[in-house]
This record gives structure tokens, C-alpha cells and sequence, in this order.
């Protein structure tokens, strides 16, 4: 269905739906973190298990992205879109009603499951819906700036629910929402897919579902089993195999899951290095800061989860602004500047002080690393989908979502790794807080390097033409809708 057919407060309403689902999806990574020592002494977890509560989210998410981005495209954006809904619904209900550490993984399982279908057919709806140029960038402004803040509002969220409901809300929560967007999906989104061939490429959607599944699984689970194990480095071989079988496979398939002429698009291939970026130095800026505020800090979950409102509300504040500039100036600059702004934020972060306060240590540095995230989200998004033709639109939206999930994956596993390293040499000698401290703050330090990264690599791997011709059709309403 073309845009063209949509009065403008349907627009609204089909993106308020869409933004909101994509908004319970990332909040779903971050909203059990300040329940896990609840979840934990409820039911009986291993110390070595529990981070799986996480893990198996995200590990399903990063592992079915692309193969839910191209069942979006050839089964149909919006039939998926609510499956991934049932899905995610039904997995959450099971989640909250868990009796037991296995119940709970399964039940996160089957919950990333869902988000992995819903995400990428979420956001080539918005692609589809809106024209794109300004319109489709305003839209992508609301959309970043709802994905930004998840992951912060899901920490505040969860340490509402546990302290004042219990941690089976945090799950529970997710139900009323899916049901109703499931509900409101038909009335609200148009149905669109690929109007060409319906073959569905059965052994590479195996291939790199396999292959990004188990790289997940080795990176997430790598601390535990020791980075150089045969464990580790055994799955991670596996997984690097079974993506260049797939590779090897596409090349050749008559009607490939992931065609690589998309890769083309050289806006398109930066946008998803620095989705990787991001991914490394964000997740882990989350997990390091909590960790933060409630070990050294002292902070209880409710405290943690509060002093994350004014991150979130900058990431709201900079998504609103991006979208203007980007029109303007392009999204080159914009995510140039807005990765600075997390390098410089991050840095910031690595000053933290075993006797520090909220207001220096904490509060501050959110202000920056919000604004710049704001900016980044945004920009890289619609570099990330420009260019793209109406039956790439779920494979180019699953792309970014996979390389920002398997970056903070990835991320995740080097900086507890650096972390860890840095606090246990430290220890002798000093307080458990000061070492601890010492390692956030290396943790921190690395992740400021990979946002600084980020930012070369955009002024290199960007376009500048695409940006500049992306803002001047923008000013001038002249770029026409890519719906089919």
C-alpha cells in the first residue's frame, strides 16, 4: 500500500504503534537486569546461570534478525509484525508464571524469538509508510528517540516493578501491550511485501540463523568459558564457517535470502559498520553504569532505575533535533557529531571516582552521551535504510538491527573481559570498591575508543553526496515514496 493512501493522523497513529512496540523490544533487554538478584533467590539460579536471563534474549534477537527482516518482506510486513507479537506476548505470560531457572531461559528464548520477527518488520513499515526525505526523517527521529531511550527506561521500569510489584511483573508487563498492538496492527498498518517471487531460500535462512545464533551464544557466554577455551574459540570457529558457507551459498542461490547487490549502496555498508560501533561501546555502557550505582554507589534497584531518567529524556530531546538537521545539513555530519559526543561522554565516564557523587559522575556525562546517542540512532538509521528499493526494505532494517546486536554482544563480552582484568589487578592493596571502579573506568575508557571509531569511519565510509542529496530532495519534498 503506497504511502500516498495514508491520511497524515493514520501516519501518526501507525507509527505511535510502531515506535511503542519497538520501544517494549529494547526495553525488554534491560528491564530484567535490576531483577536478576530477585529473579535469582526466586528461582534457585546458579551465579553462572542467571546472566542467561539476558543472554538468552539476546542471543535469539541477534541470531533470527535477518532471517525475520526477509520473512517481513516475502510473507508480509504487518502478518509477520503480529505473529512476532503473539509470539512475544504468549513468551512473556510463560516467562512470569516461570517455576524454574530452565522455564525462565526458554521463556526469554522464545521472547527474542518474537522480537526478532517484530523489529525489523516494525521498522520497514515505517520505511514503507512514510516518503522518503523529511517526512520519513521526522518519523525516524520519533523512532530513535523511543529506540534510544528503551534501553535506559527499561532499567528505570524494571526497578519500579521489582521493588514495588515483584519481578514477575516485568514480564507481565509485556502482555496488555502485545495484545492490544496485535489488535490495533490491522486497523492501523497496511499490509505490504515483495511483489516478486515468494521462494523462500530454506538453507541460507538455516545457514545464518546458525551461524549468528551460535557467534552470539560464544561471544555472550565467553567470560564464563574463558576467552582462549577450546569452548570459546571452537563455537566462534563454527560460527565464522557456517557464515562463509553462507556466503558462498548466496552467491550463487537463484533467489537468495540476503541478496548481496545491497550491499551496493555504500551509504548503506557504513551505516552498518558503525551500527556495530555503537552496539560495542553502548551495551556495555549501560551494564557498567548500573553496576556502578549499585556497587559502588550503593544505590538499591529503585535508585539505580530513577537516576536514568535524564539520559533517556536527552536521547528523546537529540532524536528531535536529529531529524530536523538531518533534513537540513544531511545525516553525515549529524552522526559525525553525534558520535563525538559519545566518545566525549564516555571518556567522561572513565573519570569516575570510587567516593564519587550522582551529580559529578553520573548525571553529567548522561547529559552527553544521551544527546550524542539521540543523534547517532537517528542518522545512522536512515543512512542505514536510504537507497534501499521497497522489497529490501526488511533486509536492510533486519541488517542494522543484527549489527547493533551482535556489536553489543560482542561489546559486552571484551569489556567485562577488560574490566575484570583491570579490577583483579588492582585488588591488592585497595578496597573492593576502588578496584571495581578501576575497571569501569577502563571499560568505559575502550568503549569511548570504539565511538571514536565510529565517528572516523562515518567522515570515511559515509557518502557525502548521498547525505547532501538526501537533505537538499528533503528541503525540497522532491523524493518520491518507496512504498510498493
Amino acid at each position: 500500500m503506497s504511502s500516498l493512501a495514508f491520511t497524515q493522523s493514520r501516519k501518526n497513529l501507525a507509527l505511535a504503534l510502531l515506535a511503542l512496540t519497538q520501544f517494549v523490544i529494547v526495553l525488554d533487554a534491560s528491564i530484567v537486569n535490576v531483577a536478576l538478584p530477585s529473579i535469582g533467590s526466586a528461582l534457585d539460579f546458579s551465579q553462572d546461570n542467571l546472566s542467561w536471563v539476558v543472554n538468552a534474549y539476546t542471543l535469539t534477537f541477534g541470531g533470527f534478525l535477518l532471517l525475520g527482516g526477509r520473512l517481513a518482506d516475502l510473507l508480509g510486513r504487518r502478518a509477520i509484525f503480529m505473529a512476532g507479537l503473539g509470539l512475544f506476548s504468549v513468551a512473556s505470560l510463560l516467562g512470569g508464571l516461570a517455576q524454574s531457572d530452565t522455564w525462565l531461559i526458554a521463556a526469554r528464548a522464545a521472547q527474542g524469538l518474537g522480537a526478532a520477527l517484530i523489529s525489523p518488520a516494525a521498522l520497514s513499515l515505517v520505511t514503507t509508510i512514510f516518503s522518503e526525505g523529511a517526512e520519513r526523517n521526522r518519523a525516524l527521529g520519533v523512532w530513535g528517540a523511543v529506540a534510544g531511550s528503551g534501553g535506559a527506561a527499561g532499567v528505570l521500569l524494571g526497578g519500579v516493578l521489582t521493588q514495588w510489584v515483584g519481578w514477575e511483573a516485568v514480564l507481565f508487563v509485556n502482555v496488555p501491550i502485545g495484545v492490544l498492538a496485535a489488535a490495533a496492527a490491522p486497523r492501523l498498518l497496511p499490509e505490504s511485501r515483495d511483489a516478486g517471487h515468494r521462494y523462500f531460500d530454506f538453507q541460507g535462512a538455516v545457514l545464518v540463523t546458525g551461524g549468528l545464533a551460535l557467534l552470539v551464544y560464544a561471544l555472550v557466554d565467553a567470560n564464563n568459558a574463558g576467552w582462549g577455551t577450546f569452548h570459546t574459540i571452537g563455537l566462534g570457529a563454527i560460527a565464522l564457517g557456517l557464515l562463509a558457507v553462507f556466503v558462498a551459498w548466496e552467491s550463487r542461490a537463484k533467489h537468495p535470502l540476503m541478496p548481496f547487490s545491497i550491499f551496493r549502496l555504500q551509504t548503506l555498508r557504513g551505516a552498518n559498520v558503525i551500527g556495530l560501533l555503537i552496539g560495542l561501546s553502548l551495551f556495555a555502557m549501560f551494564f557498567f553504569l548500573s553496576l556502578y550505582m549499585q556497587q559502588v554507589l550503593g544505590y538499591d534497584a529503585l535508585k539505580t532505575g530513577v537516576s536514568y531518567l535524564p539520559l533517556a529524556l536527552m536521547i528523546i530531546v537529540s532524536a528531535g533535533v536529529a531529524s530536523q538537521f538531518t533534513t537540513r545539513i544531511g545525516f553525515k555530519p549529524v552522526l559525525i557529531t553525534g558520535m563525538l559526543m559519545l566518545a566525549g561522554g564516555l571518556v567522561w565516564f572513565a573519570q569516575v571516582d570510587a567516593g564519587g557523587s550522582y551529580i559529578s559522575d553520573v548525571l553529567f556525562p548522561s547529559i552527553v552521551v544521551g544527546f550524542g546517542l539521540g543523534l547517532a540512532f537517528v542518522s545512522v538509521t536512515i543512512a542505514a535504510v536510504m537507497g534501499t528499493k521497497p522489497d529490501e526494505a526488511g533486509l536492510a532494517s533486519g541488517l542494522i538491527n543484527t549489527s547493533q546486536q551482535v556489536g553489543g554482544a560482542l561489546g559486552l563480552g571484551i569489556l567485562s573481559a577488560i574490566a575484570t582484568a583491570r579490577t583483579t589487578h588492582v585488588a591488592a592493596g585497595h578496597s573492593h570498591g576502588f578496584a571495581l571502579t578501576a575497571g569501569f573506568q577502563t571499560a568505559f575508557l575502550v568503549g569511548a575508543g570504539f565511538a571514536l571509531l565510529a565517528a572516523v569511519l562515518a567522515a570515511v565510509m559515509i557518502s557525502s553526496a548521498d547525505s547532501r542529496a538526501h537533505a537538499d530532495a528533503a528541503r525540497a519534498g522532491e523524493v518520491a515514496p518507496v512504498a510498493a
